[in-house]
């Protein structure tokens, strides 16, 4: 499997909750380094232009209020086939989906407040980790 880097957001729920810790160990367990991290808190404009791929979506303004409601730890994961090993690691979308001892099942409340993000594709992880991090932050364990 080729080596891939993924961006992945704790999101605000997640971070009240205080599982951060248990978060990162989950990726670091599955072969996942964390090679940038960056807690800040999003105004709701830079939440919006995050997800402005939702722009036209219904849920798009809950999404972007929600997600500046607090506090977020975005990171930089580096590994094999880390966009899909993420996925896998977060767990369905809707957490009642989700499948058991994924980060979902285990820590969301709820479809909107789901405790992660994390890219859906290579080219989606280029962009968003581009958002919340430049060339000198990220810093390969390779």
């Amino acid at each position: 499997m080729a080596i891939q880097r993924t961006l992945s957001i704790i999101k605000p729920d997640a971070v009240a909750k205080n599982v951060i810790g248990d978060i990162i160990r989950r990726f670091e367990e599955n072969g996942l380094s964390v090679i940038a991290t960056r807690m800040t808190h999003l105004s709701a404009e830079q939440a919006g232009r995050f997800y402005a791929v939702h722009k036209e979506r219904p849920f798009y303004k809950d999404l972007c209020k929600f997600m500046s409601s607090g506090p977020i730890l975005a990171m930089t994961l580096e590994g094999s086939n880390a966009v899909n090993l993420n996925r896998q690691l977060m767990g369905a979308t809707n957490p009642k989906e989700a499948e058991e001892g994924t980060i979902r099942a285990d820590h969301a409340n709820s479809i909107d407040a789901n405790a992660v993000h994390g890219s859906d594709s290579e080219e989606n992880a280029g962009i968003e980790i581009s958002f919340f991090f430049g060339d000198l932050d990220l810093n390969s364990r390779l």
